[in-house]
């Protein structure tokens, strides 16, 4: 293989990226060290690949000018987009990290020679490597309602949610990652988010198991403990401890929903206190429930940058398919 050596180094960005995607698959959680040495390493190999291009030192040849219009649309474009969709909750925050250090390290499309062929195989007229990455990961992501839905009439589970949700036990709520998509009144795409669940769970010292054994009790303000415990994050376990439980009736507060969102210092994910109690009220009852799992855009972000540095810009060429683009 044949390359200049700043293109040679973006390719470390690829094992990072993947465990970046694992981890936010199993955990929802991906450090921010994580970008900022990438950040660098891209504005480093930005000025060494502005240095070559100047000099005349590409493998291909490369116009200073273009390489100029190709940098300031990777970095005026994805970089401002990605911080205006995580600020509007399109994005969480390691997605828009993500695709800034992408917009940074991948401006122009890198090249890489091979006995008879070059990588990645189609290069657009426009030549930003950072959009191409972004449409790529549009079109992964796109793929994976389809394969859900496939998965699901497999199964037997058919339904409204079958293209964005999966069937699990409802005692599993608490190991999953993801929203509720059901209340009492039946589908919802906004219903309780579990990380917020946990948190829920966790501060008033009682387990899934507990609520379901004896919801009425629980449903009760006043079974609140008198010294809850920290929320956390959503993402710990919550613990076995049980407090003393009195009987219930018709009540203000049902759940402690309100009581609880009134104590934390933070929103939990956006949860109001009618959808935790409708949430909670699906958990008491049913024997399964419809979460969506809610796969972090990092996934098909990392599957996009795969597809991107072998095969090139897939939508360009779908679309010179149809005849309205030129490959």
């Amino acid at each position: 293989m044949n390359a200049t050596l700043p293109d040679l180094l973006r390719l470390v960005v690829v094992p990072v990226l993947g465990w970046a995607a694992w981890r936010d698959v199993r955990t929802r959680r991906v450090p921010n060290r994580t970008w900022l040495p990438l950040g660098v390493l891209g504005v480093v190999l930005l000025a060494w690949d502005g240095w070559l291009v100047w000099t005349g030192n590409t493998i291909q040849f490369a116009d200073p000018g273009l390489f100029v219009l190709r940098v300031a649309i990777s970095l005026g474009l994805l970089v401002p987009f990605a911080y205006a969709f995580w600020w509007f909750g399109g994005f969480g925050g390691a997605d828009a990290k993500a695709l800034i250090v992408l917009a940074i390290l991948f401006p122009t499309y890198p090249t890489y020679l091979f006995d008879g062929f070059v990588l990645p195989a189609l290069e657009p007229t426009l030549g930003v490597f950072s959009l191409t990455i972004l449409s790529n990961a549009v079109l992964v992501g796109l793929a994976y309602p389809l394969a859900l839905a496939g998965r699901n009439a497999l199964g037997g589970h058919l339904g409204k949610a079958m293209f964005i949700g999966r069937p699990i036990s409802a005692e599993r709520a608490i190991e999953e990652y993801g929203r509720l998509l059901e209340t009492p009144a039946g589908f919802t795409r906004r219903g309780l988010d579990l990380d917020a669940l946990r948190m829920y769970l966790r501060w008033r010292r009682c387990s899934l198991s507990d609520l379901r054994a004896d919801p009425e009790a629980y449903r009760d303000p006043e079974s609140l403990p008198a010294d809850p415990n920290p929320p956390g994050d959503g993402s710990i376990p919550v613990g076995e401890d049980r407090v003393a439980l009195p009987d219930g009736g018709e009540f203000d507060d049902p759940w402690g929903a309100q009581a609880f969102l009134d104590d934390i210092d933070s929103t939990a994910y956006g949860t109001t206190p009618e959808g935790l109690r409708e949430g909670l009220d699906v958990l008491a009852s049913a024997e399964t429930v419809w979460i969506t799992p809610g796969i972090p855009f990092l996934v098909p972000m990392f599957g996009g940058l795969l597809v991107s540095l072998t095969a090139g810009d897939i939508l360009v060429w779908l679309l010179s398919l149809v005849g309205l683009g030129a490959v």
